[in-house]
């Protein structure tokens, strides 16, 4: 395995847990990265680099964030991005991953790239349904605003640091466990 190959397994970790925030923002970001030549994409999965692609990504990106902040309709939008983001998550997945067998690579990216976005999704919606039941949706935003913020700075270190993404993956991954551990009922002994 060369280090292309590892750097684009990073690469598509950290654009897949992205996409658990936002489904087309790290999209978006392959796309400007494909399209100024900052990242090589695989054959099949050139025309995310195209300008058709990085105008209709960027204005899904727009779009999709701002109406996050709209507090009835960001859960309207949990209940459909949990399933778009294994999609999505499958999909940056399989466009980065460089020099590995078919099998190895569509495996990888069902479970490290779909799974790892929809762990985050899945996670990041029942904290925004939490958040609706107890503050009436006051705190959404906030919320909002945090997701996108690691969206954006995940997929930015995926692009130019795919090590460090990796690391932030973990470390996104570990909180959320520790948050899903701490919020589960105690077992009576």
């Amino acid at each position: 395995m060369t280090t292309d190959t590892v750097l684009s397994i990073f690469l598509g970790v950290g654009l897949a847990a992205s996409v658990g925030f936002r489904v087309f923002l790290p999209l978006f970001a392959l796309s400007l990265a494909s399209y100024f030549g900052v990242w090589e994409l695989n054959d099949n999965w050139q025309w995310i680099g195209s300008f058709v692609a990085v105008l209709t990504l960027g204005v899904a990106t727009f779009l999709e964030i701002f109406a996050y902040f709209i507090p009835w309709f960001d859960n309207l939008l949990d209940s459909i991005a949990v399933p778009l983001a294994a999609i999505a998550g499958t999909a940056v997945m399989v466009s980065t991953v460089a020099d590995l067998d078919p099998v190895i690579t569509w495996s990888l990216a069902i479970i490290a790239g779909g799974g790892t976005a929809t762990a985050i999704k899945g996670a990041g919606a029942t904290g925004r349904l939490a958040s609706t039941a107890t503050t009436g949706g006051l705190a959404n935003p906030v919320i909002t605003t945090v997701e996108t913020g690691t969206a954006a700075v995940v997929s930015v270190a995926s692009i130019f640091a795919p090590i460090l993404a990796a690391v932030l993956v973990i470390i996104i991954l570990v909180v959320i466990f520790r948050i899903y551990r701490s919020l589960r009922p105690k077992a009576k002994t």
